[in-house]
């Protein structure tokens, strides 16, 4: 019975989602910025990754902050891949905030205070401070165990040593409990902090290297540490300006982090941090690394957020913020005056406007071969081809959908490869918008609340609709 039950148990956390544009890994530009035809999932929009690049690199070396970059082009012309890029090339330490502008409205806060919460979410900084560790090789631990059960607590000794000298400690069952969790044995490097007697494994000594019996495939080895035992180290922390909010204003502190409870945050308690973070940088103890708030569909903000991001990129704290939309010449949401983007102008003299444009039949046959790869599906060369040119009369993301649905189909008639009939079969199962569009029109009085005015319109309708 264990037998049968170990055969059917499946492996969950090879499970992963394939998302719109998870084949990004950066922007594919080369050293000198400048970008590659096809590299690290990004295709075409040379002028735009370019552009994206020369911003990047200046975000990297802190040379501007409080510096606002606009998106601006047609549907499907890669302006969210690229900021995911821009995101993938940043790493780690600098923080990048991604929202939709119509979050704004679903919020239980203000429009003003869930904008803060962005902008400060987007602002790291970067605590040094000087602890004390113990940091040496393990040579041996004898822990003394009680003989009746709970007669008394366990203790016990642990020897270190470095290149240099040999000491041995004596242990508590607290420490010798997180010896205990952290798996070490003689011959492993360790790091005891000794403020909060957190121990870290640095690995196993190149002495035991020959130790076979003790090796495996993830095991690490270091240099045993020279010089003394007890040593000042520095350790960095990163952490959100955000983070640092939240801890500070609510009773259960940093746990409201993980429940997102975060709630609207006062003014005074943000004043504060930002008069002890303004101390920490003139002692050389933290520094401001300002991140990247990125806002898609910024159209869909109202008049009173943009008033509040043209006040709020003044701030000497602001990150970059990185727009993007979609529209022509629209209103501005709340008012009756039309704008470029739907931004008003005055916001708009202060953005740096990088175009996108549509993408060419080559373009999209190398988007589809990636997107293919990264949806795991063979296709053929012939139904590439019919692929790229549904993409190029209807759109690059109607042709992207296909892919799925049509692998779907090709397994249905038990074939291995994608081919042109299953491609032809798709896309008679599911409609572009042209068609639907031409569709609604023919049928329209078949329709309840159909609008009158479309009968008139005819074919431009469908074209204007389309675009």
């Amino acid at each position: 019975m264990a037998e049968l039950k170990l055969s059917e148990s499946r492996d969950l956390t090879r499970i992963e989602r394939i998302g719109a544009h998870s084949h990004i890994r950066g922007l594919g530009l080369d050293s000198s910025l400048e970008p590659r035809d096809v590299s690290e999932g990004m295709v075409g929009q040379t002028q735009a990754r370019k552009a994206a690049g020369v911003i990047l690199q200046m975000i990297k070396d802190g040379k501007i902050a409080g510096r606002a970059i606009l998106f601006a082009g047609q549907p499907g012309t890669g302006k969210t891949a690229i900021a995911m890029g821009m995101a993938k090339s940043l790493g780690l330490e600098t923080p990048f905030s991604m929202l939709s502008a119509s979050e704004i409205f679903s919020l239980e806060m203000s429009k003003t205070e869930a904008l803060r919460q962005a902008f400060r979410k987007s602002i790291g900084v970067r605590i040094k401070e000087e602890t004390e560790v113990i940091e040496g090789e393990v040579v041996e631990i004898q822990i003394d165990r009680p003989a009746v059960s709970g007669a008394a607590s366990k203790t016990g000794k642990l020897t270190l040593k470095t290149t240099d000298m040999e000491t041995v400690y004596d242990l508590g069952a607290k420490m010798i409990e997180a010896l205990g969790k952290e798996k070490v044995q003689s011959g492993d490097v360790i790091a005891i902090d000794k403020a909060s007697g957190k121990i870290s494994k640095l690995g196993r000594s190149f002495a035991r290297s020959r130790d076979y019996d003790a090796m495996g495939p993830q095991t690490k080895f270091v240099q045993c540490p020279d010089g003394e035992l007890q040593k000042r180290k520095e350790i960095v922390h990163c952490v959100t300006l955000h983070e640092i909010d939240v801890i500070n204003s609510r009773t259960q502190g940093f746990l409201a982090l993980f429940t997102g409870d975060t709630g609207e945050i006062r003014a005074e308690v943000r004043e504060q941090i930002d008069t002890k973070v303004a101390e920490w940088r003139e002692e050389g103890k933290a520094e401001i690394v300002p991140g990247v708030l990125f806002i898609d569909e910024v159209h869909m903000l109202d008049i009173e957020c943009f008033s509040f991001l043209n006040r709020a990129l003044e701030n000497e704290m602001a990150p970059i913020l990185v727009v993007a939309t979609n529209r022509g010449i629209t209103a501005i949401r709340g008012t009756n005056y039309r704008s470029p983007h739907g931004v008003p102008i005055d916001l708009l003299d202060r953005l740096l406007i990088i175009t996108t444009q549509p993408y060419s039949a080559d373009e999209i046959h190398k988007i589809l071969d990636i997107r293919c790869q990264e949806e795991d599906v063979e296709m053929s060369e012939d139904a590439k081809q019919l692929l790229t040119k549904i993409g190029h009369e209807t759109s690059l993301r109607y042709a992207i959908h296909l892919i799925t649905a049509a692998a779907l189909n090709c397994q249905k008639r038990k074939g291995k490869v994608v081919e042109v009939q299953d491609i032809t079969r798709v896309y008679s199962l599911f409609l572009d918008v042209r068609r639907s569009t031409q569709y609604l029109m023919e049928y329209q009085k078949e329709y309840m609340f159909s609008e009158a005015s479309m009968v008139d319109g005819g074919e431009d309708d469908a074209d204007a609709m389309h675009d």
